[in-house]
């Protein structure tokens, strides 16, 4: 499963993506927890709420679950992925959302948590979290059986679009 993640914030505009995704012919609401509201636009603003007591401009951790093009992903297997997700990043117990998107048939996941600990009212430090991810992402392929994209397999192969952090420094 291709794992992309970000600190974000706008969690109206965010809530609004989700929902209201033209190119998606289906849209669910899988899961809504810790939060009070029972929709995902009161759930953002909730967490926006919560982050106004802080100084956390992007408090939020948004992240999408793209399975194999090919493949049937049942949403159990999304689940247990999220789980091991939450506690590689230590947002276990954080609010959090899921919505599963499906587009001409494949179905992939996003989830949203909050990243604010309400007890200590500071955002949650998701230190590498993209390292984290792609190991991640590369045991999910290999459990199931799945053919890694070209990009897992050799990192020199990977779009070629991207630029390398040194090519990035460069630039600057």
């Amino acid at each position: 499963m291709i794992l992309k993640g970000s600190e974000r914030g706008h969690a109206k505009e965010l809530a609004n993506h989700l929902m209201l995704g033209a190119e998606n012919e289906h849209i669910e609401l899988h899961d809504l927890r810790g939060f009070v509201s029972d929709d995902l636009h009161g759930a953002m603003q909730e967490s926006a709420a919560i982050a106004k007591g802080t100084r956390c401009k992007n408090h939020l951790f948004s992240l999408s679950l793209s399975p194999p093009q090919h493949e049937d992903v049942p949403v159990e297997v999304f689940e247990a992925a999220i789980g091991r997700i939450e506690g590689e990043l230590g947002l276990d117990g954080q609010p959090r959302a899921i919505v599963f998107h499906e587009k001409e048939g494949r179905r992939h996941a996003h989830v949203v948590w909050s990243r604010i600990d309400p007890v200590a009212m500071k955002a949650i430090n998701l230190s590498h979290y993209k390292n984290k991810l792609n190991s991640l992402a590369k045991d999910i392929y290999l459990e199931h059986g799945w053919s890694l994209p070209e990009g897992m397999k050799d990192k020199t192969l990977s779009d070629p679009l991207n630029f390398s952090h040194a090519e990035w420094q460069q630039a600057l």
